[in-house]
């Protein structure tokens, strides 16, 4: 994957919420990949001006191949968090969107790390090469 160019990084506010709790009052693991994910459903459309739809529509998708997280410190219930996204690497194939959840009272890493995203074609199921227009579309 190409790393020579910079990308903008973007930032979506949640709460942490009753159903995110698990049994040890804090937000289980697994709901910061959800976080991760809203987050980046959000700022595809809100911020690069191409929400997911647009992708469908053209008979693309996006998938996880690999995910890194390294949790830090807890969310609690009522917690306000800011979960920052960006693309760090991308080629035809697929990019890495690195991340980081900082609880917004405290302004500390609740944990950090990076998801690697393959494109697929929606009829086939298979990865697809990344359309030129859409690697361009991010650099902008």
């Amino acid at each position: 994957m190409t790393n020579s160019v910079q990308y903008s990084t973007f930032e979506t506010e949640f709460r942490v919420r009753p159903d995110d709790i698990d049994m040890f009052q804090h937000v289980h693991n697994s709901k910061y990949f959800d976080y991760v994910l809203a987050a980046r459903y959000d700022q595809m459309e809100r911020c690069y001006g191409m929400a997911m739809e647009k992708f469908m529509e053209r008979g693309f998708g996006w998938v996880v191949r690999t995910a890194h997280v390294d949790y830090k410190r807890a969310l609690t219930m009522g917690d306000y968090f800011i979960v920052k996204t960006g693309i760090e690497t991308i080629d035809d194939k697929g990019c890495r969107v690195k991340f980081s959840i900082t609880n917004k009272v405290t302004n500390k890493i609740c944990c950090d790390g990076w998801f690697d995203y393959t494109m697929i074609d929606m009829a086939t199921g298979r990865g697809a090469r990344i359309p030129e227009d859409i690697i361009e579309h991010y650099l902008k």
